[in-house]
């Protein structure tokens, strides 16, 4: 590779990254911002959620065909077609003056996050034909996600006071510099990368697989629900305002982003699968704390906690849990596999989220925080299958 080549591929990575940085960034920039949309539009908490779980249920429906897509039309033409969507989509969002249109936007933004995932990997695998080379860039790709979602909550308790469009608005100019970079950088797809008559692909779901894409599940969702509730606490029982309720929720993904760099050097110490387990666990003990005191009255002894061990949650799992999925698809079905992964990683939150706050507005709050921990439970229960030596392969 010559000196020229190889600035070109370092710069279409950072592209990448940074489009995978804002990714992240759009899951958790809203959070703060919910409440105060939801005070401007008179949603209920209920429909109020929507702008979190749609974005992951317009992510999870779309993702699976993502490889498909870039396979049908062209990764770069995916790719393009994507950040353009998702421009356009932010721009509406901050002009949108109905809960129902905003909610709409969110889940077309969550399609477009699903498309340039798959297509941002797969550039990646072509740009990087060496196996070790990849295996960096990937890595960095995975870091820059990691530390998008901490940054996203940060921006949130910025924006969130100048006003909530700004928080829709705010990625518009950032994807469409990133399209206008990924324009000259993206290498162009050659006729063998498209094909007219290609189908989606059927996936043989393992043991292994469905283990970590349930404890995944559970994770995720839990965590963002707890989030999004503890936001409107926060907000509403101790008054905050919006950049004090960002630094609140900072012990919930901050260690994750600082961690995320030695993901794979705990696994290699530790083992994958004793890490998922200890992880699945320590989310469920911080469940299960707030239903011992379903009202906490103060923040250090009753939030933090909580909010703590739930972190502690990803960081021992979120690298092993990517890399049980990697390593548990059957040959020749990794990017299928990592689809279905990534797609089940969002499922949780469009099924947890939309219960509890209905419990939650109907003033069950211990409800909701039962059905975080039963949901906890059963992701401990897959995480310990995976370390099972008996994993049936499923059809």
């Amino acid at each position: 590779m010559t000196a020229l080549t190889s600035r070109r591929s370092s710069a279409l990575l950072l592209v990448l990254s940074a489009t995978m940085i804002l990714d992240a960034v759009e899951v958790s920039v809203v959070l703060v911002a919910v409440p105060h949309v939801a005070a401007d539009l008179d949603l209920s908490l209920v429909s109020a959620q929507w702008l979190v779980s749609g974005f992951a249920a317009g992510f999870a429906v779309l993702l699976p065909f993502g490889p498909w897509l870039a396979r049908r039309f062209g990764r770069r033409r995916t790719y393009l077609t994507a950040m353009a969507g998702f421009a356009v989509a932010s721009l509406a969002g901050g002009l949108a003056d109905s809960g129902a249109v905003l909610i709409a936007i969110r889940a077309v933004k969550g399609m477009c996050a699903a498309l340039t995932a798959p297509a941002g990997l797969a550039i990646i695998a072509t740009t990087y034909p060496d196996e070790a080379a990849r295996r960096r860039a990937v890595a960095v790709y995975s870091l820059f996600g990691a530390a998008g979602f901490t940054s996203g909550l940060l921006l949130s308790g910025v924006l969130a006071e100048s006003g909530w469009r700004w928080t829709f608005v705010f990625p518009a100019p950032v994807a469409i510099a990133l399209m206008l970079l990924s324009r000259r950088l993206l290498p162009p797809d050659s006729p063998e990368s498209t094909h007219s008559d290609v189908r989606p692909a059927g996936l043989r779901i393992t043991g292994a697989l469905l283990g970590a894409a349930v404890t995944a599940s559970a994770l995720n969702g839990g965590y963002q629900t707890l989030l999004l509730l503890l936001t409107f606490d926060l907000q509403g029982r101790f008054g905050w305002a919006g950049w004090q309720n960002a630094i609140a929720l900072l012990p919930a993904c901050l260690p994750l982003a600082l961690a995320a760099p030695w993901g794979a050097a705990l696994v290699a110490r530790f083992g994958g699968d004793r890490l998922v387990a200890l992880g699945a666990a320590a989310a469920l003990l911080g469940y299960l704390s707030l239903l011992w005191h379903p009202h906490p009255a103060r923040y250090v002894t009753g939030v933090l906690p909580a909010l703590s061990l739930v972190g502690l949650g990803l960081v021992l799992s979120f690298a092993a849990l990517n890399m049980r999925a990697t390593t548990a698809a059957p040959p020749g079905q990794g990017p299928a596999a990592i689809a279905f992964y990534q797609a089940a990683v969002q499922v949780g939150t469009v099924a947890l989220l939309p219960v509890a706050a209905t419990v939650t507005a109907a003033g069950e709050r211990r409800t909701a925080w039962l059905i975080l921990s039963l949901a906890a439970a059963v992701g401990l229960l897959a995480a310990v299958g995976v370390s099972s030596p008996h994993r049936k392969a499923f059809p």
